[in-house]
């Protein structure tokens, strides 16, 4: 009898000091529109009300998991001060959040990619609607 194979443990990163961690700020934010990136396959552009008058863009690579209607109305939590990027010809202002998890009894094709289509991914949301620009701690 062969032992199971032990479940795939996420790589540990080194540890950062707390003051580091505290430079984040993560705030969440409605995502008032959604549509595909006109120049990149795997982007959608999300038009974002995080509590400011003028609202903000991001660029989010998870074309492949979400349709964009399925996140208008949706909260979500984003990395507010990441400095803004030109992604393809368009600004991202931010970064959502979202968590990846290999899906139950994926294995890969013999010409597949690392890691190709053998994971889901979740935009981190919040449990409750909060108003947009809400701190995340």
């Amino acid at each position: 009898m062969t032992a199971p194979a032990a479940a795939a443990q996420p790589e540990a990163l080194p540890n950062v000091p707390y003051e580091l961690f505290a430079k984040l700020d993560l705030r969440v934010a409605t995502v008032v529109r959604a549509e595909p990136h006109p120049n990149a396959d795997k982007l959608l552009k999300l038009t974002l009300d995080d509590g400011t008058p003028t609202g903000r863009q991001v660029c989010a690579g998870i074309k492949a998991w979400y349709a964009p209607e399925q996140l208008v109305g949706r909260q979500v939590v984003i990395v507010a001060n990441l400095e803004p990027r030109m992604l393809r010809g368009e600004v991202s202002q931010g970064m959502v959040l979202a968590a990846s998890d290999l899906r139950e009894g994926a294995a890969p094709a013999a010409d597949a990619k690392p890691g190709a289509d053998l994971r889901d991914v979740i935009v981190v949301t919040v449990e409750k609607p909060v108003k947009p620009g809400s701190k995340v701690s």
